[in-house]
């Protein structure tokens, strides 16, 4: 049996795989509520696993990414990497 090769579900595109892995980063900073529970708390080692998946994302794309793609994601990464060392520390890994 065959699977037919289909394009991605309508709505997804790289900017939204981008916000929601970033999303996934400010839950486990506790700087947002889990959607799920409505509640807040820090997972520093779950937040960092978002920030390095964005990382990965931004050197092995970046070549293949529009200006405004390109933009966005150094633009995150920024943000959630000073927002991971407030919370965690300069020197957490």
């Amino acid at each position: 049996m065959r699977l037919r090769r289909q394009g991605p579900p309508a709505g997804s595109t790289f900017s939204t795989f981008v916000l929601s892995l970033a999303s996934a980063a400010l839950v486990h900073l506790g700087e947002v509520a889990d959607p799920e529970t409505g509640q807040t708390g820090q997972q520093p080692e779950l937040a960092r696993h978002s920030i390095s998946m964005l990382e990965m994302l931004h050197e092995k794309t970046t070549k293949g990414l529009d200006e405004q793609e390109r933009k966005m994601l150094e633009s995150i990464l920024y943000e959630l990497r000073m927002k991971y060392v407030i919370k965690c520390g300069p020197d957490s890994k």
